[in-house]
């Protein structure tokens, strides 16, 4: 069973009312994508044929002329050979299909009405379509932001990430391990004469700054 039951429900129909109503609203604005293209495409073929009849109308009618002039020529024929009785009869002819031209001319003004509210009618529905995808849009937008964050928050809070840092833990005890063999394989070895230097100087820098400091000191005092 379709949501809307005719084109003029559709065209009346708020879409944001019918979303905000509805427990699936992805479902729902597909659904009711569907059903407003199903009907454009039943009031196109209904337009189709109101076209259709009127062309075959207007060639009737153009055919209704051609016998109005004939059975005209043939009155004129009969009254002037005297024959009055059958110009009568020929004249009645030619009001029948008068009669009848006129009445497919009504049917055409009928079916013209019919024509412009089918075109505003399709009109209408185009522009309920397109907002109709416009908020199939911005729903399936919203719905893979809220997906995508789903994924980023289980994988900043998730099992996987916790066991990646733990491992990185290893890793880093690893290194250190690696680093202390390496000191601790240095420990016990001769200096060399370059060392005993750099430590003179270092010693030397660090006797100058505190001989610095008690000087500063003794002034304050």
């Amino acid at each position: 069973m379709g949501i809307f039951s005719r084109t003029r429900d559709i065209i009346a129909a708020n879409v944001t009312d019918l979303l905000d109503k509805a427990e699936d609203p992805a479902k729902m604005i597909r659904m009711i994508i569907l059903e407003m293209e199903e009907t454009l495409v039943e009031v196109r073929a209904s337009a189709a044929r109101t076209i259709a009849d009127q062309k075959e109308m207007r060639r009737h009618i153009a055919k209704l002329d051609k016998l109005q002039e004939s059975w005209t020529e043939k009155a004129e024929l009969a009254l002037s050979k005297d024959r009055e009785d059958l110009a009568k009869a020929a004249l009645v002819e030619r009001q029948k299909a008068v009669d009848m031209a006129e009445q497919l001319n009504s049917e055409i003004i009928v079916l013209d009405d019919a024509l412009r509210a089918s075109e505003g009618d399709i009109a209408k529905l185009q522009t309920k379509l397109r907002e109709a995808r416009t908020r199939q849009n911005a729903i399936q937008t919203r719905m893979e932001s809220a997906n995508n964050r789903t994924k980023l928050r289980e994988m900043y809070a998730g099992s996987k990430t916790a066991d990646a840092f733990s491992r990185f833990d290893v890793l880093e005890r690893r290194a250190d391990m690696a680093e202390g063999r390496a000191d601790a394989a240095g420990l016990g070895i001769p200096k060399t004469l370059e060392d005993e230097i750099a430590e003179l100087r270092s010693s030397d820098k660090i006797d100058a700054e505190l001989a610095a400091l008690k000087a500063r000191m003794s002034r304050e005092g």
